[in-house]
């Protein structure tokens, strides 16, 4: 299908694009698991990697990851998705799907369903076109954060448009505390120099704070530091766990040195300390442990 077909199309039929019907069972199989949000706790294996020495640490290294390669969609899972499934790392407290994407030029994902969920996707490189049932059409690329809170229900499409290069993206979902809301979609532009050396806030609970907000009392950081840099994140709330995505460059985080696209959870903490070994660029996501 190219784009001219996609765009006809809209949200008229299910399906993915240039993807087959295993990747449409995988999504229904996702949507349907999220009707049902069962008690949700650290869910790690013994942290035996960690330099820490510490019993509230996970870290989930790169190449640990599930991996799933579509030829026009390759995805690395840091947690239990669709195909790739690890009871023991279904989550991290609230946060559901840590999903780091790659989707080919001129591809995408057809129209399939969500409810429930806070879904929120951070575009790295390329143009994301959206659509939804909500009536949205949107284009989103870097510098960009996009937020949907999938409610009752909700169907939208994402496309590459540029059918020369690909797009890279990061898609998370987070366990809303309220079920069936009214379907909502927000989308904002970021500057990059306010992330220089410092935590920019881009998602929170409150709808009159910086970036986006979701139903869940969560707060998302995206910061880049200069080598040798070091800052101490505070937590906003004491029973929330914090998980450290490195997108790029070394950092420590209370000690534990992570590298590009590792992950890091610590909980029972009131404040963690970020260092960076070289330049670096990385994701903190303050999220509830339990439901």
């Amino acid at each position: 299908m190219d784009r001219n077909d996609f765009i006809k199309k809209g949200l008229m039929g299910a399906g993915l694009i240039a993807s087959g019907s295993a990747v449409a069972t995988v999504l229904k199989k996702e949507h349907d698991s999220s009707n049902t949000i069962e008690h949700l706790g650290f869910n790690h294996i013994p942290n035996t990697q960690s330099t820490t020495n510490m019993e509230n640490t996970v870290l989930h290294k790169a190449s640990t990851r599930g991996d799933a390669n579509h030829g026009w969609l390759h995805s690395k899972h840091t947690f239990s998705f669709a195909n790739y499934y690890n009871p023991e790392r279904m989550n991290f407290g609230v946060l559901r799907v840590l999903n780091d994407d790659i989707v080919s030029g001129g591809k995408g994902f057809g129209t399939h369903p969500h409810d429930n969920m806070e879904i929120i996707s951070i575009p790295l490189k390329g143009d994301l076109e959206h659509k939804d049932s909500m009536g949205n059409v949107t284009v989103i690329k870097n510098g960009d954060v996009q937020v949907m809170s999938a409610g009752t229900g909700i169907q939208h499409s994402e496309y590459n448009k540029n059918t020369e290069n690909e797009v890279r993206f990061l898609q998370i979902w987070v366990h809303p505390n309220k079920r069936n809301v009214t379907p909502r979609y927000d989308q904002i532009t970021l500057k990059a120099e306010d992330r220089h050396n410092t935590f920019q806030q881009i998602l929170s609970p409150n709808a009159d704070d910086a970036g986006v907000w979701i139903h869940q009392n969560a707060w998302f950081h995206l910061a880049t530091f200069d080598a040798q840099h070091s800052q101490v994140y505070k937590m906003k709330d004491k029973a929330n766990g914090l998980y450290v995505f490195d997108l790029t460059g070394d950092i420590r985080v209370n000690g534990q040195l992570l590298n590009t696209r590792d992950g890091f959870g610590i909980w029972n903490v009131e404040e963690v300390r970020i260092e960076a070994d070289t330049n670096a660029e990385f994701l903190l996501m303050e999220v509830p442990m339990t439901s």
